[in-house]
């Protein structure tokens, strides 16, 4: 059984599997999620590399974008095979290249729909299937709307629902003001527990802090964080002692770019690009002497050095 109370949320040209392995230096107990994958993509492009993720990621969910249940089976198998702990659909992205597609915050509308794609992935993998969506879409923004998604999609096989605590503005705002304009409403998360108790229910949106999140266990089940782990990757490492009770060997930024230093060399032996690694790390130091000094060598120093093997060890030295 996969533990929710924390995880990252998947992220569009974030959640790589670089990404992910550098945050897994971070935390051993939260789950990761990908970047949305679109059934298209996995059916007709190179499965190999999208399905790909490094052995220490687990617990880990694959995020799909979709809208036909046949094909949407088809890939869960596939993510299920790999190794993965959990199905994700992505029914909460306002981006326009996703409604185009006819799926992700738009398939709020269509509640019978998700529920037959929903049951379609469940007959066909014995991974749990789960839904990140919003509390609603443009006009649609009543608790009776949420609650009869919520119903219907439930009584599909859905037992858990990640909801970003605003409504999504499909025409008029870019993803970016999706995430900022529309106005949280916690509240009605919390009641979506209260009605559906034998749900898991975790809240996504607006979480900036560590202290943030132990309150919320009180009405829902679990924290999801997003751009908050990437701008400020260091406040992930209280995680595991604060939220899963689990003591580790105190953490620190040198000891973590040590270990990501040895992982991305490998990398770079494989062909990997430096800034392929190195943008994912820009914000390991926010908040902290030298923090302005080491994002500039990483954004300017890369483009010199392109995949310099020593490059790492040569930022250590200077932060050090």
């Amino acid at each position: 059984m996969i533990d929710r109370r924390l995880s990252i949320a998947p992220m569009m040209d974030r959640t790589d599997k670089h990404f992910r392995y550098f945050m897994r230096l971070l935390t051993k107990h939260s789950v990761l999620y990908t970047e949305m994958i679109t059934t298209g993509a996995l059916i007709h492009g190179n499965r190999k590399e999208f399905l790909s993720f490094n052995s220490n990621e687990n617990p880990i969910a694959i995020q799909l974008g979709g809208n036909h249940p046949k094909e949407l089976a088809e890939c869960a198998c596939m993510a299920e095979n790999e190794g993965y702990d959990e199905i994700n659909l992505n029914i909460g992205c306002p981006s326009d290249r996703v409604q185009n597609g006819k799926f992700g915050a738009s398939l709020m509308s269509n509640k019978d729909l998700v529920a037959e794609c929903v049951n379609n992935i469940s007959l066909n993998i014995t991974i749990p299937v789960t839904i990140k969506t919003r509390i609603g879409i443009d006009n649609h923004d009543s608790y009776e709307f949420l609650k009869e998604f919520v119903g219907t999609v439930s009584q599909a096989g859905c037992k858990t629902f990640i909801i970003h605590a605003r409504k999504a503005i499909l025409k008029g705002l870019s993803p970016k003001e999706n995430r900022n304009i529309p106005p949280l409403d916690y509240k009605r998360v919390y009641k979506i527990k209260e009605t559906f108790p034998n749900i898991d229910i975790i809240i996504n949106g607006g979480f900036t802090r560590i202290e943030q999140i132990k309150p919320q266990f009180e009405y829902v089940d679990g924290v999801m964080i997003g751009r908050a782990a990437y701008k400020n990757p260091f406040l992930i490492a209280a995680i595991d002692s604060l939220i899963f009770n689990n003591s580790q060997t105190l953490v620190t930024r040198k000891n973590i770019l040590e270990k990501y230093k040895s992982y991305a060399e490998k990398q770079i032996q494989k062909g990997v690009s430096l800034s392929s690694l190195t943008r994912h790390i820009i914000g390991l130091y926010q908040g902290q002497p030298g923090a302005r000094k080491f994002r500039q060598m990483l954004s300017s120093d890369t483009s010199k050095n392109k995949n310099n093997i020593n490059f790492f060890e040569e930022i250590i030295k200077s932060i050090t």
